[in-house]
């Protein structure tokens, strides 16, 4: 299979690519390699995918359609993985133009490529987040997402509805993926783990927000990446030819627990910094996987103990630490 994966640099965009491509599909991969965090860690899981033949990187934007209708067109892709994008739901309240460009224009152009090339399945990340403070516990596909909490969240909503429409009028087969706490190894340096991590070795203070009361569905990358690839194969064929899909481990976690995990693993006494609920923070994230267990039979297998653990190994070898 030919795959246009763009983000390919990205956390799950590499880690995905890496598992199309020990499967023997070929993969296209796509990233601006834009500086929202150290390009180092992009270009060391960049240079990891290099060493399979069957990659192919471009260093292009989503906004360059010009330059990936080439691509599609010179190598007859008929399949494309959308996981690029503006990441980071804090980030999104000081900086909306960028999620705006990248996010939703950004996103405009992929479903414009789509309908221009009779692509056979558009499967595209959205993110938990877009059921802000949802009472309904644990969330489902089918709950009500009308109010995002930032604009981050309302960037995933509107690639929703778009996707929905391009879907209804020009039977574009996509199907949108909610990832609800995506972590592991090559995982990012604004993410929790990774800056949890970084301030434990140094001795640091960690700040907490909300006291470490916020709930979080943990997800490991290698329970996600198994189930997208499944994901890619199985194209939407009902009158809409839309899905949309919960990526969890279904057993939410307090942010404290995760901590005295970490704490556990690392043999080292956490110092905090206790600050107040964040703006567009949501307070709790429980995904319900009964649709995709249904469809798809998708049982998570990796808890926070495996996860936290293969993290810290990786990311003691990565910045060579003893």
């Amino acid at each position: 299979m030919k795959i246009l994966l763009t983000g390919s640099a990205g956390f799950i965009g590499f880690h995905l690519s890496l598992l199309l491509l020990n499967n023997n599909n070929e993969v296209h991969g796509i990233d601006n390699m834009n500086n929202y965090y150290d390009k180092k860690l992009k270009l060391s899981r960049n240079k990891i995918l290099k060493k399979h033949t069957k990659f192919y990187f471009y260093k292009i934007d989503i906004n360059q359609k010009k330059k990936i209708d080439n691509i599609i067109k010179k190598f007859k892709i008929k399949y494309i993985v959308h996981l690029a994008g503006q990441a980071g739901v804090r980030d999104s309240v000081t900086k909306p133009e960028l999620y705006f460009k990248s996010n939703i224009e950004g996103f405009y152009k992929i479903l414009e490529i789509c309908r221009d090339n009779r692509i056979k399945h558009l499967v595209f990340a959205s993110s938990s987040s877009v059921y802000g403070n949802n009472n309904k516990i644990p969330f489902k596909e089918d709950d009500n997402t009308d109010q995002p909490l930032s604009f981050y969240a309302a960037s995933k909503k509107t690639n929703e509805t778009m996707s929905y429409a391009f879907s209804n009028i020009y039977k574009i087969p996509i199907t949108g993926l909610r990832f609800f706490t995506v972590y592991g190894p090559y995982g990012r340096p604004d993410m929790s783990l990774y800056k949890f991590s970084k301030n434990i070795l140094h001795g640091k203070k960690i700040d907490l927000y909300n006291n470490g009361n916020h709930i979080r569905d943990f997800t490991y990358i290698e329970d996600v990446v198994s189930i997208v690839q499944k994901i890619i194969k199985k194209i939407p064929s009902k009158k809409v030819p839309f899905s949309i899909y919960n990526i969890g481990s279904g057993k939410p976690k307090k942010i404290n627990d995760y901590i005295k995990e970490i704490q556990k693993q690392f043999k080292k006494k956490i110092k905090v910094n206790n600050l107040p609920l964040q703006l567009g923070d949501v307070l709790k994230t429980h995904s319900s996987n009964n649709l995709l267990n249904k469809e798809l039979n998708y049982k998570p297998k990796k808890d926070i103990n495996y996860g936290i653990s293969r993290f810290i190994k990786w990311f003691k070898k990565y910045h060579k630490i003893n």
